[in-house]
């Protein structure tokens, strides 16, 4: 099992700095979510070929490796020239990838066009979800052939707010690409989002799970709704953190001990970012909660 830290919480720092900081809070492995200095939020990577020896290096140094890369596009988008441009960005990420000698990408199922343009989630209308759900599938023609020639894996999550949210039918879809290079992830963060049985849901992964997200957060459908107080009432945003292992209401005990009945062993990233003033604390208690599981529930 790799065992990765996102460090989304720590981004101030510079690419050659990264690694260190990672290995200081005792991780091997870093999911290197987006940022501005290299896979940019929906934009053209900022990479070349200095940056990519610098950071080859700092990782080599520092005996870090890239569990992942976390590419954010809208692939999903039903605006065409958005969706090439994003099919373009995919392919110069895959690059990276490659050039980084990483063998695994993570991404989400996709949020749709640029707000200004419509988009899937804030309209709620069947027809632009169809659209969003075409155009992902238009896109996935494309660049499942480059994974598969490639030798590179695709973990995808459905995410609050994405065309596809939920366990179902996010499961059958990934079945359904039929690629052994797209395989699930599942994110504890939105546990209440995909149901309420943590043992049930995690089962039914078993067979295209290879990625899974660790971080707590609460059950908004308790407590008639009010576990988040937002304004206006009956606001359908779609409200959710990723905290600490303790903090929330995700059912531990289950996560951990499912994910070891049935025999996980792919990457397991620590995503926590709510707590950016205790980064580094928030950093080892996590590597060190997700290894006290570990060693209870992978040992028995």
């Amino acid at each position: 099992m790799k065992i990765a830290l996102d460090p989304h919480m720590h981004r101030y720092l510079s690419l050659e700095a990264l690694p260190a900081k990672v290995r200081e809070l005792r991780y091997e492995w870093i999911e290197l979510s987006p940022r501005g200095d290299f896979l940019e939020w929906f934009k053209a990577p900022r990479v070349f070929p200095e940056r990519v020896r610098s950071f080859k290096k700092a990782l080599s140094e520092s005996g870090v490796s890239i569990a992942s890369l976390l590419p954010m596009y809208r692939w999903a988008s039903n605006d065409e020239a958005e969706r090439q441009a994003a099919i373009r960005h995919w392919k110069r990420a895959i690059e990276i990838c490659i050039e980084l000698e990483v063998d695994t990408m993570n991404s989400e199922f996709g949020r749709g066009p640029h707000p200004d343009k419509g988009s899937c989630y804030s309209c709620h209308t069947g027809s632009m979800i169809e659209a969003c759900e075409e155009a992902w599938w238009r896109s996935m023609e494309e660049l499942v052939p480059i994974f598969e020639k490639e030798g590179i894996n695709l973990h995808v999550e459905p995410h609050p707010e994405d065309w596809c949210e939920t366990l179902q039918p996010a499961l059958d879809i990934i079945r359904t690409v039929n690629s052994p290079r797209v395989k699930f992830l599942y994110c504890a963060p939105h546990t209440f989002y995909f149901g309420d049985d943590t043992k049930a849901m995690l089962r039914q992964t078993k067979d295209v799970l290879a990625h899974v997200h660790v971080g707590g957060t609460f059950n908004n459908k308790a407590s008639s709704g009010l576990r988040y107080i937002i304004n206006p009432p009956g606001s359908a945003t779609r409200v959710h953190q990723h905290l600490n292992i303790g903090q929330g209401e995700v059912p531990w005990d289950d996560f951990f001990g499912t994910l070891g009945e049935i025999g996980f062993d792919g990457i397991m990233t620590a995503c926590v970012f709510a707590w950016e003033d205790r980064a580094d604390h928030s950093g080892r208690f996590m590597r060190a909660e997700m290894q006290r599981y570990i060693d209870q529930y992978w040992t028995r």
